[in-house]
């Protein structure tokens, strides 16, 4: 072999690697469906009015050394300062004991959002101990379990408040002294609602009208602390809902937002632990009073009692509302920042109270102590702050940049200068920020001055907390780093996770998260970056953005993307904002009937609501495609107010619909717009472009299609494609990179709002999608893509004879996923979908998706990333299941005992003194034989969901629980 071909297999070595069969296997399954080649089986499947003409233009394929090395160019062109600028995100110290066992960790990055609680029990009690740190430190009763950004939970907050006030008032007010990118994005998620924003100040402007909610600043931006007991009270007397958005480590010292008499309370979990990773992902956080429980958006984890009458961890209440409310949900909220969520929650944990006080009082000390000396030296500074003061200077320019060129980025604010100090700050850095200031001042003093500094000496003594916090046992237990690290293996233990088994979920492509590409993630070029820090500072991530938004334009047809949307609903929400934008900017108001078909994913609804569309529903026919007569008639009666159609292809149902570009046509000619859901690309990428068919635009779920790990439910993103004439209302942000900002940043009566509190949502994970690409290069992405819609077809073809397949395109087959039909043996068995899911538990699988598209249904998704060999093991396991159904049917078997009504059986189930079931103990716990020794067994029995809502417990369970890890 020659070198040159060498060096191509050594760079093409990674498809393989990522594909799950090979080309021998690959042949066989082929042979299986009656196809000779995966070509051939591609024009099969796909309709010919949507195949690509040309091949993909992307790249070359990469190993993953000269992946990494690239990579490395581009961190070579960052350059991390040390970032003083604060507006919500600060330098953290992530413990390496986190670190490594979970950011870096695939058993926690790879699980996948814990919609089956009895094997997800360790990234809920993970989740559970971040809903407790939150209503501690907040001094609330309940917590969600993360949202997007701070900034998204503030306007979800309004949401709230617009939906629980008893005012008639359309108006909220929001403090100026709120973070900018807060701002904003309440003012986007506002105005389509018909909500108006007034920005004002606490003290003079407040009390001029009336208003359904308020949001405070606890600190503001400037770094100020106001009083707001009084305020608080007046507002509320007023019949306001009161939101302030706090500072989370500030409430280690500070009087929290529950007991100055607050509703509710947000923020950003990033300094506890979370990296700024140029703006995210980080977890951000709402908290509540008992009364508002069921208004919380997002996810809830509760605590609930399984089979045997343990205590278990499952999702709560309204988890998934928009599922249930669709277009009258007041949230589209589908993914969480789990992962992000579970580091910030370990931070406290490791940390403990003490640990959290003493970082927070450093923090504060070291402000104090760099304000004093600036003060001593006739700068004008802030009086009440906790971690940032502001500097009144005329000189604010060249101060900032004679801080560059010291290492420091400063933040040049209105009249002066505002600094934020964080916990990597030391002496050090306060005589920096002094020298950049020419402040000759006794440095010797700083080191004492750190230890030695009254808390209270720049606020009151009635502000400081009196009250305590993370008083649950699993905030003291863990301070040796063995024990955390056995505490982590435990959690982790009790998951089952994409490092363990398949993941089959239908709709959620839990394909390999490959280790060469979460590498660069942690690296300190890419992770300790500031969102807002000077554009040449950050030149490898905007040209590592800018090559991956080139990409995605090329795969998706496309002609420009927006890389703000840090989820998959918020890029719906953006696209169909954009639309929104689009027909204002052509004086079609009128146009906001929004027609969206009966089988699409709940989060359609409920961002079109949110975007002031009314959502009208086009049926399904009785093959799962969108009833092209409906369509005909709902067009017809609302031609002149279409503002757009939102479909999904392949469908919900896991087809291609043939029809798809004459829907796109329909659509156009009664003057909508066309949103095509990039929920299914992984089965087209390298085959068809929905921008060239007839899309007008689509969010592209990164976390799904291009490799981002799912995390336990988060980090997601979604960024958008969009067509030419889209291009200029793509969403803007005010603190972009100027080579960056969209066109429609020159348009501002027509632009789309900030949506994301940074300009590129959650950065620091597109080195992942980035990485995928590079190593796949175009013929990867088509195989890979090919492969999905193999692997789909050929579990479909082997489980024909037991299950009924729902859907299927002509010719019999399916796209990249396939339902089974579960509801003809509730009649013949008393067996359900959720029967089946929680027995697959036994043989050491994650269930697909349950009862969606369709009730009484499993969809499976395989992705291309399975062997043959696992897509086998899946088989057998279903094959097995319906032979223990039949058992039912035939009688030799009670309906209501049996392997599939008992499932899951844990470990002191099968090794009870008692066994009293018809049949044997090794059948319940191993009904794979093959597992042996790698047996996985689930921690709980099946958890009653009535129980848990009924007797609705969200924070850690009580101290009983921990008796015997505290002894």
């Amino acid at each position: 072999m020659r070198y040159t071909e060498l060096e191509q297999y050594r760079e093409e070595d990674f498809i393989q690697r990522h594909i799950g069969p090979d080309a021998g296997n690959s042949a066989a399954m082929l042979d299986m469906l009656g196809f000779s080649s995966l070509d051939q089986m591609t024009h099969a499947i796909l309709p010919e009015t949507i195949q690509m003409s040309a091949e993909l233009d992307v790249c070359a394929p990469a190993s993953e050394a000269s992946l990494l090395a690239i990579m490395k160019e581009f961190a070579a062109q960052n350059r991390p300062l040390k970032s003083l600028i604060g507006q919500g995100y600060y330098g953290t110290v992530i413990p390496p004991v986190l670190q490594r066992n979970i950011l870096e960790n695939p058993a926690w990055y790879t699980a996948y959002t814990p919609y089956q609680p009895e094997i997800s029990q360790g990234r809920l009690e993970a989740l559970l101990n971040f809903q407790t740190m939150i209503c501690d430190l907040t001094a609330f009763d309940m917590a969600n379990a993360s949202l997007l950004d701070e900034a998204t939970a503030a306007a979800e907050a309004m949401a709230v408040a617009r939906r629980v006030s008893k005012s008639k008032s359309e108006v909220f007010f929001v403090d100026k002294n709120c973070h900018a990118q807060v701002i904003e994005v309440v003012k986007t998620r506002a105005e389509p609602l018909g909500w108006q924003v007034v920005v004002g100040d606490l003290q003079t402007d407040l009390a001029a009208g009336e208003y359904f909610g308020v949001l405070l600043a606890y600190p503001g931006t400037d770094g100020q602390i106001p009083g707001l007991a009084e305020p608080i009270k007046a507002i509320k007397q007023a019949g306001s809902f009161v939101i302030m958005a706090c500072d989370l480590l500030s409430l280690a010292m500070l009087v929290p937002p529950g007991e100055l008499g607050a509703d509710m309370a947000i923020g950003s979990a990033q300094r506890f632990g979370v990296p700024m990773g140029y703006g995210g992902p980080h977890a951000a956080f709402m908290a509540t009073t008992e009364a508002h429980k069921r208004m919380l958006p997002g996810r809830i984890i509760g605590v609930s009692i399984d089979k045997q009458g343990m205590a278990a961890y499952r999702l709560s209440l309204q988890t998934r509302e928009q599922h249930i409310r669709r277009e009258k949900a007041t949230s589209n909220i589908c993914t969480a920042q789990a992962l992000l969520a579970i580091m910030a929650s370990m931070y406290a944990v490791w940390h403990g109270p003490e640990g959290l006080r003493r970082i927070a009082t450093r923090v504060h000390r070291l402000a104090a102590i760099g304000a004093a000396g600036l003060s001593e030296a006739g700068f004008a500074t802030s009086d009440k702050f906790f971690d940032t003061i502001f500097i009144q200077t005329d000189a604010a320019s060249a101060i900032c940049q004679r801080a560059i060129k010291a290492g420091f980025n400063f933040r040049q604010t209105e009249g002066g200068i505002t600094l934020s100090f964080d916990e990597t700050c030391d002496a050090d850095t306060v005589r920096a920020v002094w020298q950049i200031f020419d402040v000759e001042a006794d440095f010797a003093k700083i080191d004492a001055q750190i230890d030695a500094l009254p808390e209270d000496q720049t606020l009151p003594n009635a502000w400081m907390r009196r009250s305590a916090y993370l008083t649950h046992p699993v905030f003291q237990l863990y301070r040796s780093e063995t024990e955390m690290m056995r505490y982590l293996r435990r959690l982790s233990d009790r998951d089952l996770a994409l490092d363990r088994t398949m993941i089959p979920l239908g709709s959620c492509t839990m394909k390999l998260n490959a280790a060469a590409e979460m590498m660069p993630v942690t690296w300190p070029e890419f992770a300790d970056m500031h969102p807002f820090c000077p554009a040449d500072q950050a030149q490898g991530y905007i040209a590592m953005i800018d090559q991956l938004k080139n990409w995605l334009c090329e795969i998706t047809g496309y002609d420009a993307i927006s890389m703000q949307p840090n989820s998959g609903a918020q890029g719906e929400y953006a696209g169909l904002l954009a639309i929104r934008s689009y027909l204002k900017s052509r004086g079609e108001e009128n146009r906001t009937i929004c027609l969206i078909a009966a089988s699409a994913h709940g989060t359609n609804p409920a961002s079109a609501q949110m975007a002031g569309m009314q959502v009208v529903v086009v049926a399904c026919d009785e093959d799962g495609n969108i009833d092209l007569a409906d369509l005909q008639e709902k067009i017809a009666a609302h031609k002149e107010n279409l503002a757009a159609m939102m479909v999904t292809y392949p469908s919900t149902h896991g087809v291609f619909e043939k029809e798809i570009t004459k829907i796109c046509d329909w659509v156009h000619a009664a003057g909508g717009q066309v949103y095509l859901d990039g929920a299914n690309l992984n089965a087209q990428v390298g085959l068809a472009q929905p921008g060239r068919y007839g899309a007008d635009v689509s969010h592209l779920n990164l976390h799904k299609t291009f490799c981002i790990p799912h995390g336990g439910g988060g980090p997601g993103m979604g960024p958008i494609g969009v067509g030419a004439h889209l291009a200029p209302f793509l969403p803007h942000h005010l603190q972009a990179p100027a080579s960056q900002q969209e066109e429609s940043a020159r348009n501002t009566d027509a632009r789309t709002g900030q949506i994301a509190a940074a300009p590129f949502g959650s950065p620091l994970i597109l080195p992942i999608s980035y990485a995928y690409i590079r190593m796949m290069g175009s013929a990867g992405l088509r195989k890979a893509s090919q492969l999905a819609i193999l692997n789909a077809n050929y579990i479909a073809h082997q489980l024909a004879d037991d299950y009924s397949v729902l859907y299927a395109g002509e010719g019999g087959n399916v796209a990249h996923e396939v339902i089974l039909d579960i509801r003809p043996l509730k009649g013949a068995a008393g067996i359900d979908a959720e029967d089946i899911a929680k027995r697959l538990m036994d043989y050491g699988f994650h269930a697909p998706t349950m009862s969606f598209p369709v009730a009484g249904t499993l969809m499976i998704e395989p992705t291309e990333s399975e062997s043959r060999a696992e897509l086998d093991r899946f088989i057998q396991a279903m094959k097995s299941i319906r032979a223990e159904i039949r058992q039912i049917e035939t009688g030799v078997w009670p309906a209501t005992d049996n392997p599939l009504v008992n499932a899951p059986h844990t470990a002191s189930m099968v090794m009870a003194q008692e066994w009293d079931h018809p049949y044997d103990r090794h059948l319940a716990g191993m009904p794979d034989a093959r597992a042996g020794s790698d047996k996985y067994w689930p921690p709980v029995a099946r958890i009653d969901n009535v129980f848990g809502d009924r007797n609705l417990v969200c924070t850690c369970p009580p101290l009983s629980e921990y008796a015997e890890v505290a002894e």
